[in-house]
């Protein structure tokens, strides 16, 4: 869509697609959206745009700082970044 790449480019902000039917590019934020969706989400029943805010903030601050992983090894995702960056 013209207009929205031009406010795209007005707030200079690159936009970025893969090409068509390339759903790779997407499946890691569509992993997390999920859990996101199972794991916080589906749990609360959610009045106002501020109850969202809280939520996905307070879940985000956990995914990445408490929830561990099988795949990353049993660490959280910041503890696996941070052990991946000194090796």
């Amino acid at each position: 869509m013209v207009d929205y790449q031009q406010r795209l480019k007005a707030m200079n902000i690159t936009q970025s697609m893969s090409r068509k039917g390339n759903c790779h590019d997407n499946a890691p934020i569509e992993s997390f959206f999920n859990l996101l969706k199972r794991e916080c989400l589906n749990r609360y029943q959610i009045n106002t745009l501020s109850d969202l805010r809280k939520l996905v903030n307070g879940y985000v601050d956990w995914f990445n700082n408490v929830r561990i992983s099988r795949n990353k090894n049993g660490l959280t995702p910041v503890e696996y970044r941070e052990q991946t960056m000194i090796a």
